[in-house]
Parts: structure tokens; sequence; C-alpha cells
């Protein structure tokens, strides 16, 4: 089953929408919207994303392992790229459960089980990179240019996701007036799930974002893909902006 992130998605813009309540201090609105999106969640993979933040807001620690272990299970039976980071998350979010129940050694068992789960993603791709720069096949990306989301910040790292669709977003953010572009890449060493997106806001790696210290070879171009509209690309420019999140670098 393939599943592929969708910010215009019904659930996903739900779980936003209580997001912005929870940070508002409106904890019964919140609630209730995530309630709403784990009853109208049509596959597993939009349960599991419902599932995690109605266990986020439970008070009683029986009930929040519940929901948790309900996400988890879900997320093994998708056994996606999209969520199998988010392994490590939920299993770490269940022994806590257990450690406020007085289970400590079920709280071990699964410590050890989100242990377990840490590594580099398998991922086969394949993989894109949005930019305004102009490239030819075989030419490389490399790490150490400005970031496009925060100024006088030098990255690190070279980002990349297995969504052709974020690809674009990407270039459509980035900075400039040339022309967008969406190169098909291959990373040339290990990577790792992008920390800036993974585990956040949503369970798991749901955009498929990824980052390499190694350069990343460009294979092709696409030139098709959803293109955002200017207002919206602008509102994700605004919402950038106002981020207090620093950029894990």
């Amino acid at each position: 089953m393939k599943m592929e992130f969708d910010p215009r998605n019904a659930i996903v813009k739900l779980c936003m929408q209580g997001m912005d309540m929870e940070e508002n201090g409106k904890a019964e609105e919140a609630i209730a919207l995530f309630q709403q999106a784990w009853n109208d969640a049509a596959n597993d993979f939009e349960k599991v994303i419902a599932a995690y933040h109605v266990a986020r807001q439970q008070t009683n620690a029986g009930e929040k392992l519940r929901w948790y272990e309900t996400a988890l299970q879900l997320a093994r039976i998708i056994n996606s790229d999209a969520v199998n980071a988010a392994f490590a998350l939920l299993y770490t979010s269940i022994a806590k459960c257990y450690e406020d129940m007085g289970d400590l050694a079920k709280a071990q068992e699964n410590y050890e089980s989100a242990s377990s789960c840490s590594g580099n993603p398998s991922d086969k791709g394949p993989f894109y990179h949005g930019t305004r720069a102009d490239m030819q096949v075989g030419d490389l990306l490399i790490a150490g240019h400005n970031s496009n989301y925060k100024q006088g910040l030098q990255m690190n790292h070279i980002y990349f996701t297995a969504q052709v669709n974020g690809a674009g977003l990407a270039a459509a953010l980035a900075k400039g007036n040339a022309k967008e572009r969406v190169y098909i890449v291959g990373p040339t060493g290990a990577f790792e799930n992008d920390p800036n997106v993974t585990n956040k806001k949503f369970p798991g790696n749901p955009t498929r974002s990824y980052r390499t210290e190694a350069p990343l070879k460009i294979t092709g171009e696409v030139t098709e893909w959803a293109r955002q509209k200017p207002e919206d690309v602008q509102k994700w420019r605004e919402r950038l902006d106002n981020s207090n999140g620093e950029i894990i670098n």
C-alpha cells in the first residue's frame, strides 16, 4: 500500500487544526479535532496519524497506552518508509506509559524495542531535490550552502526526499527568481531521516525527507509535479518566518 503524505489531506488538516488549538491552550477543542480525525480516517496511514495525536491528549496512562499501541499496531500493518521511522517514538511513548503505571519490566522491554529500531532508513527512492540552481545530469549537489529557511545558517547536510511534490515545494521556497527545478538524485553515501521533520508534528517521517553529508548525484530532472498556488507558497514562507524552532543542522 503506497502512502503519500499530503498537507491537503483532510485528516492531516484536522490534526494541524488540533495542534493549533493545542498551542493556543484550547485542549478540549484540540482533542475534539483529533478524535474527529480518528473517526473520519479512511485508511491505516491516516489512522496512525490520528491515533498518535489522540494518545498525546490523554491524561490517563492506561488510555494513553491504548492509543499508542493502536498507532503502533497500525504502523506495523502498513510497513511503509513513511511510518517506519515512528517505531522508536511509539515504543518509547509506550514505555513511558508503563513507567507511569509502575510496570518497569514492560517499560524496559519497550525501551529496548525502541533502541532496536534506530538505524539508517531503508528507503530505496527514487529521490528528488528541489532547487532553483541550474544544474546538469552528472553534477553533484553538495552540503555547505546557506539555508533557504534561516538567514546566515550554513548547512552541514544536503537534503532530499522520496516525494516529488515535496521537492517541488522546496524548489518553490528556494531563494531567488530563477526557474524552479526538481532533480532526480542519488545519494553517494549514507543518509538519515531528516531530524527537523521526523517525529515532530507527525509520527515517523511521512514526507520521506532525508539528509546526507555526502554529495547527491543528479541523474535526471522532473518537469511535472503538483505545483503549489502562489498564495499557498506565501503561507509556507510566513509559517517558516514565524517559526520559533531551531533547525537541527
